[in-house]
């Protein structure tokens, strides 16, 4: 079975536009949240992680007769990067699929239409039609799937991507997540009192929920022989390994044993081939509420415990970029793929204190990468589950 390499990457975020910003933003390890610029935000805490103003992008406002919200300018926006960043010119259309994950779509643009601000004379437009119009823009005449199970949802299009390539479906896919602000997301979670009052702070001691960021992630997945065969111009890391579960605990709380989360975790390893004292990283699902920073904590040490000296470095990255919904499998990816490639691991932001009932280690200063996996957990509500395992690669 041909090896699935990523040999592109596009991002957009609160960090700023480009690879190279999101890197310079991880490392500085320094992030604010913003009260969001939307009169029509009436909850009681509308913070959230903003992509810059300068950042957003203009356009493409439409497709043909097909009216494009914030969620799909974002999301063609990160895969313009991660296509030229992988040369792709030349490569046979029906060869290349699309698959991206969003929870939110463009709703934010049937809200806008909703409350008189949208765009006027504009044909109307599906809420999830983000993947059809990367796939239109770029060119992309294979399958193109846009998948919305909530905040795993880029977790279960990178492998489904993958599947795509294992198969020989496609030999190329524009694959990750994308997700903007969106009032009703915002005021759900006001709603559950699942927002925290100061920032996202996974696994501090004080933590009280969540807060909601916006952005995309994209990478360009290929089949290792149609890499070589066009003398890619870079391979950044493998896509080795993907497990999927499912507890249906609850609609929206974790199920507390952790048992469905591990079988993810460890299916993931077992297809990668690699053995927990193997992994040099992982970058969590740790979102900042109570139960499920601790449920994931545990079970990441029991997965992880191959008799290993010290405990596998964590990098929370939700604690940099907010709670990015169905994007933040997809942004977790490309730090992950950035993270190999550069062999090293970014600096945590400091937690206030750190809960003593999530026994994980997150270094404070840049480290060199002791390891040649990394993995990277996405889960959502009704226990929709995946783990993802990447690692060093060439081709």
């Amino acid at each position: 079975m041909d090896d699935v390499l990523i040999t592109g990457m596009g991002v957009i975020s609160h960090l700023g536009r480009g690879v190279d910003a999101f890197w310079k933003g991880l490392s500085a390890a320094r992030s604010t949240p913003t009260t969001a610029a939307d009169p029509f935000a009436r909850m009681s805490l509308p913070l959230m992680y903003e992509v810059p103003a300068e950042d957003v992008p203009a356009g493409p406002e439409r497709h043909g007769d097909l009216v494009l919200g914030r969620g799909s300018r974002l999301a063609v926006e990160a895969a313009r990067q991660a296509v030229a960043d992988a040369a792709l010119e030349g490569v046979a259309p029906d060869r290349i699929a699309v698959v991206i994950g969003t929870g939110m779509g463009d709703s934010g643009l049937h809200e806008d239409w909703r409350s008189g601000t949208g765009p006027e004379g504009g044909h109307w437009s599906p809420t999830f039609s983000v993947a059809s119009a990367v796939g239109s823009l770029f060119g992309a005449e294979g399958a193109n799937s846009s998948v919305s199970n909530a905040c795993a949802a880029s977790g279960f299009g990178l492998s489904m991507a993958a599947d795509l390539i294992r198969t020989g479906e496609a030999d190329v896919v524009i694959a990750g997540g994308a997700e903007a602000y969106s009032r009703v997301a915002l005021a759900c979670f006001n709603r559950l009192g699942a927002i925290d009052p100061v920032r996202c702070r996974p696994f501090d001691l004080h933590r009280q929920g969540t807060l909601f960021g916006e952005g995309a992630g994209m990478v360009v997945l290929e089949s290792a022989s149609h890499a070589r065969a066009r003398s890619a111009p870079q391979v950044y890391a493998k896509l080795s390994g993907t497990g999927w579960s499912c507890d249906a605990f609850h609609t929206t709380a974790p199920e507390p044993t952790g048992a469905q989360i591990s079988r993810a975790m460890r299916e993931a390893l077992a297809e990668a081939g690699a053995d927990g004292d193997r992994v040099g990283c992982v970058i969590p699902h740790g979102t900042g509420t109570q139960l499920n920073d601790t449920v994931e904590s545990q079970v990441l040490n029991e997965v992880l415990d191959g008799g290993r000296d010290a405990q596998a470095p964590v990098y929370s990255l939700k604690a940099l970029l907010g709670h990015t919904g169905g994007a933040a499998a997809a942004l977790a990816v490309v730090a992950a793929a950035q993270i190999l490639h550069r062999k090293t691991v970014p600096p945590n932001i400091a937690p206030d204190e750190q809960d003593p009932a999530c026994t994980i280690r997150l270094p404070l200063d840049e480290a060199p990468l002791e390891g040649e996996f990394v993995l990277v957990n996405a889960y959502a509500f009704g226990g929709n589950n995946v783990s993802l395992v990447l690692e060093e690669a060439s081709a």
